[in-house]
């Protein structure tokens, strides 16, 4: 059996590795076509445009490598299949749980290498790249996040900026002003800010603090508006996403959300996702092999593929649709991050069952 594991494992890591591969060329390929809309504005130019690609596809191969894993799967089984290699396995002694045995054993390390993609790969690339953007498109920028939120460099000022919300709207907006001999003039603490237009923010309810030679002046401004080199545009690249996070800076950011009485259910929601994912690639192994051996060998390699294929799609837009639809309707963040795989494990137990009826 031994034998046998080692046969089968290098057939499906190799199909993997090759759908892989083609998958990553074909969405790296896609991005770059994107961001030649982008070109010419500041530094930003091809070579500055394919760094950018290279250091997000660490997040697209964590995102494509449970669909990389089904295809890879259903080809080399389907191979076995129409060969007549799985027939002879099964005449052999290979039973349907010794071969289930065998396709878990092979998910696991696949399993191991998306987590490690997740974890400590892509969100490391995936803040490189965004930085990297941000440095050849806007000169005079420079931001950090931090657990008291993002901190901007604009001009002569450092803003601090606690939470982005949707519709261009920034909440808790402290901004710290220095002089050209870099002594601290005022200090602005705003408790919302809404984008209007040309990089105009309309602020609302600013407690302003001078500082002049000997005093200290505090005055309370109902509204007025700041022109800053601030645009959405910019805060959108800033701010890491949750599912582009690590599973510990997701935990660490839901605490800090909690005990500021925030709204976590996002993070918590990308948590859990971050969490399940890379099972997902055992189930998507799993559920490779009743499609492999659907109607044996009277489906072409090429229609198995094709099925393979838009299951895979499948899963990847379930995963995402029922993670926005939980936040619409505040389901639990547990039970919209595993319903997909749970679904997908319902399929697979199905077929499996049906196939040892067989």
């Amino acid at each position: 059996m031994k034998t046998l594991r080692r046969y089968i494992g290098r057939e499906i890591y190799v199909a993997t590795g090759l759908v892989f591969l083609a998958l990553l060329a074909l969405f790296g390929f896609f991005d770059f076509i994107h961001e030649l809309g982008d070109l010419d504005q500041g530094r930003y130019h091809i070579g500055a445009a394919l760094m950018y690609v290279f250091f997000s596809l660490p997040g697209r191969a964590y995102e494509v490598l449970p669909v990389a894993v089904l295809i890879g799967a259903l080809f080399s089984l389907s191979n076995f299949v129409s060969t007549s290699e799985y027939a002879v396995m099964r005449a052999s002694g290979l039973s349907m749980r010794r071969t289930i045995a065998i396709l878990v054993q092979i998910g696991l390390v696949l399993s191991l290498a998306t987590f490690l993609f997740g974890e400590f790969i892509a969100p490391i690339s995936e803040q490189a790249a965004q930085k990297l953007r941000l440095k050849a498109t806007t000169s005079n920028v420079i931001a950090q996040n931090f657990r008291s939120g993002l901190w901007v460099k604009d001009d002569n000022k450092f803003v601090n900026v606690a939470r982005v919300m949707p519709e261009n709207v920034m909440h808790n907006i402290k901004i710290y002003e220095f002089d050209s001999r870099y002594r601290l003039r005022t200090i602005s603490h705003v408790r919302r800010g809404e984008y209007q237009k040309s990089n105009n923010w309309l602020l609302r309810d600013m407690t302003l603090t001078i500082f002049s030679e000997g005093k200290v002046e505090v005055r309370q401004v109902p509204l007025t508006n700041w022109q800053s080199i601030l645009s959405p545009s910019i805060l959108n690249m800033l701010m890491v996403v949750p599912e582009q996070m690590s599973v510990l800076d997701l935990y660490s950011f839901i605490g800090h959300l909690k005990n500021n009485r925030q709204d976590a259910a996002r993070y918590e929601i990308a948590l859990w996702q971050k969490l399940v994912y890379p099972f997902a690639v055992l189930v998507m192994i799993i559920i490779a092999l009743p499609f492999a051996n659907f109607k044996g060998r009277q489906l072409g390699v090429g229609v198995k593929i094709f099925f393979g294929i838009m299951l895979g799609l499948f899963f990847h837009l379930a995963n995402r649709l029922f993670g926005h639809i939980g936040l619409l309707n505040a389901w639990s963040p547990v039970v919209s991050a595993v319903l997909p795989t749970i679904l997908f494990v319902g399929i697979a137990i199905f077929l499996l069952r049906r196939e040892e009826r067989r």
